[in-house]
């Protein structure tokens, strides 16, 4: 809970404002208390999405939907007016957490938390499904955990089972992880209560185990396992399995209804889902939530006639600042504190008292990943110091860097002692993929900025988590610089794409998007790998066989790619062949030899070597380490930079967690490997200054610059 900005209304539908409850590109969810004195949410949309009549349809539907529900488990819309210049609804205030924040927070529920949390769902969704509804969109992010059970909200995608949609033709409506296999194309059947059962299933794999059923990464990689793969349900309590499992089927016919998940579950009688239904700290954080909404007073109209000057004692805004800290214990991990030159402390002879600001980094530096999480920490230690040595600094840099090994357990204590530091203004990491969900969720949590460097975020990350910060692009993004150098570089009329069996991620995004994109407004034939076997001679005669003037490899595999390599230059291929950044290591060079030479690579990181804006960052970086800087050290770095931008941009009393959460996006800071400039509404940085081309010269990568700046 925030504070009201000063242009915030004072009220809204006659329902007075206390606070902010959260804002994102959709707009601000505030705290407000109605004209019979009840607690609710205002959720209100920005004009800009009000003007769009479809937006504005779907936003009608919601309040609609949720407006007949009147169950004990589902949050009903009890004002709202669809036709205002920004469109708003309210609903009950629920203290509670989202089951996203506390199992990302504290961990998995214990299997008769999962039971109750189940029952009372289905129970939910039953009165949903008999109002002739189907809600499409059952995520741990829309289920609130209130004292006596949980409450299943938010019904913009709701709609009549077997209504058309207001979406695109080609669009699928939902959230990947939770979503149905047979609503995960285009095309696919009309929503049904089945596909409700299904995400229902999912939320409850992800209560039980924190984590979803299918995994993480890019949604197209995700849907992808959902629609082939089986649910991934280790960890989850044997007496969950049955329930769950019978859920997650793939097909709609075979799963349960909602009375059977109940009887599945083993439905508990009312008087056993009380006030213990969950498990501590819990029960602690919904009643301390609460205790801070109900002591909220009704804010005075703000006057601008009479200056006043506020006194020191504890005032509204400290109440909510404090209100707001996380506090978690547990067991230490390995913590080091800021060493070498600067990294706040301020430098000797400074006649300034300047603030210290704390950035915390979690990394991997001692497991399989340690090279990485080592380049975050060289990069960022080295930006700390160069702002620390700033005169025109008003405040000074400190970083507290966490090393998690690279083990899921530790890198969720890590984060847990991270955000309940209030030192701590942002969070850099982790630097590796399965850590993000669990830092992401308690960070958000905590309120706490949290940028990712070498690795991307789900697809929907900055919806369900507003404080996650990618600076780098996503996974389908690798496709456009291989698209620009095969038409502008090496134009290829005829490109051979080259899969893998199992491909998935970001080489099954890479496959979609040349296959929607030919490049040089050509044609695109597809080749498939051998599987497990090392003879691709058979894929080099289908694709020379095909006139292909190009080669594409969506893989990820060195080894295999070089075995490509070799096989094409065996059979005399002189054409462009082209990779992802996954291929660039010495592994590929190694065993592809001469036959590596001219291969191009599409990658998200700089050279900082061959880049002249650098040079400074080079040479400081090798005078305190010795050695040229590492990938993703030179993005570290910038990442830094944009931290201390956007909080030199604030008011001193405002450079803390919620300011800096305000500020990042709105933020632009000219980085040595790419320009940091956010999108107003998706907060993503534009793709064509974010990603870079490399290709193989005389036995080794060669920066050939920012992909659209090659010619």
């Amino acid at each position: 809970m925030r504070p009201l900005l000063p242009a915030d209304p004072a009220a809204i539908g006659g329902n007075r404002l206390l606070g902010r409850l959260g804002s994102g590109g959709m707009g601000t969810v505030y705290l407000g208390r109605s004209p019979a004195g009840n607690l609710v949410a205002v959720k209100v949309i920005r004009a800009d999405h009000g003007a769009d009549p479809a937006f504005r349809a779907r936003f009608r539907r919601e309040a609609e939907a949720a407006a007949g529900l009147t169950g004990r488990w589902v949050v009903p819309v009890v004002a709202a007016d669809p036709e205002a210049r920004e469109p708003w609804l309210a609903t009950p205030f629920v203290p509670g957490p989202a089951l996203s924040e506390a199992v990302g927070g504290y961990g998995p529920l214990p299997a008769r938390s999962v039971r109750i949390l189940g029952a009372r769902l289905a129970e939910a969704l039953a009165e949903v499904h008999a109002a002739g509804l189907v809600h499409r969109d059952v995520k741990p992010g829309n289920v609130l955990l209130a004292p006596d059970g949980p409450r299943l909200i938010d019904f913009g995608i709701a709609r009549a089972a077997g209504a058309p949609t207001l979406t695109a033709a080609d669009a699928v409506v939902g959230t990947p992880g939770y979503l149905a296999p047979e609503l995960a194309r285009a095309g696919g059947p009309p929503p049904g209560p089945a596909g409700d059962v299904f995400s229902l299933g999912c939320v409850l794999a992800y209560a039980g185990t924190a984590r979803g059923p299918f995994g993480g990464g890019h949604p197209a990689a995700v849907v992808f396992r959902t629609v082939h793969d089986e649910p991934e349900l280790d960890g989850l309590p044997a007496e969950l399995l049955e329930a769950v499992g019978a859920c997650l089927a793939k097909d709609p016919d075979v799963r349960p209804t909602l009375a059977e998940l109940a009887a599945l579950l083993g439905d508990p009688p009312q008087e056993a889902a009380g006030a213990d239904w969950l498990p501590a700290p819990l029960p602690r954080l919904i009643a301390e939530r609460s205790t801070r909404a109900l002591d909220l007073p009704a804010p005075e109209p703000t006057r601008i006639d009479t200056p006043q000057v506020p006194a020191r004692g504890l005032t509204r805004r400290r109440l909510l600042a404090a209100g707001g800290a996380l506090v978690v214990t547990g067991a230490p991990i390995a913590w080091f504190s800021t060493r070498g030159n600067g990294g706040g402390k301020t430098p000797a002879g400074s006649d300034r008292d300047l603030p210290v600001l704390t950035l915390g980094l979690q990394a991997d530096l001692t497991g399989p990943g340690k090279a990485t999480g080592q380049a975050h920490e060289r990069g960022m230690r080295l930006a700390v110091d160069r702002h620390n040595a700033r005169k025109d600094a008003v405040f000074r840099l400190a970083l507290r860097v966490a090393d998690d090994g690279g083990d899921r357990g530790r890198a969720a204590q890590a984060v847990k002692e991270l955000a309940a530091d209030p030192a701590v203004v942002a969070l850099t990491g982790p630097t590796w993929e399965a850590a993000v969900p669990d830092l992401a969720a308690a960070s958000s949590a905590a309120g706490l900025t949290q940028l990712l460097v070498s690795v991307a975020g789900p697809g929907d990350a900055r919806i369900q988590w507003r404080t996650l910060c990618g600076t780098r692009p996503a996974e389908d993004a690798f496709a456009e610089p291989l698209i620009h150098y095969l038409t502008v570089v090496r134009p290829s009329r005829r490109t051979a794409l080259v899969e893998e069996a199992a491909g998935a991620g970001a080489a099954w995004q890479l496959s979609r998007e040349l296959q929607q994109s030919p490049p040089a407004a050509g044609s695109v034939s597809v080749h498939r790998m051998p599987e497990g076997g090392s003879d691709f001679a058979g894929v080099v005669r289908a694709l020379t066989d095909a006139g292909a003037e190009g080669v594409v490899y969506a893989g990820t595999s060195p080894q295999r790619a070089a075995g490509l390599a070799r096989a094409l230059t065996d059979a005399g291929f002189r054409g462009p062949r082209v990779g992802i950044q996954y291929v660039m290591e010495p592994e590929f060079l190694t065993s592809a030899g001469g036959a590596a030479e001219g291969w191009a690579f599409s990658a998200f990181f700089t050279d900082p070597v061959a880049v002249p804006a650098a040079a400074e960052f080079v040479s400081a970086h090798r005078a305190a380490y010795g050695e040229a800087p590492a990938r993703w050290a030179t993005e570290a770095y910038d990442g830094v930079g944009l931290v201390a931008d956007a909080l030199t941009g604030l008011a001193a009393e405002a450079r803390d967690r919620a300011g800096l959460a305000r500020r990042i996006f709105r933020t632009a800071h000219e980085g040595l490997a790419k320009p940091l400039a956010f999108d107003a509404d998706s907060h993503e940085l534009p793709r064509k200054r974010t990603s870079h081309l490399y290709r193989v010269e005389s036995g080794a990568y060669r920066y050939l610059g920012l992909y659209s700046e090659v010619t």
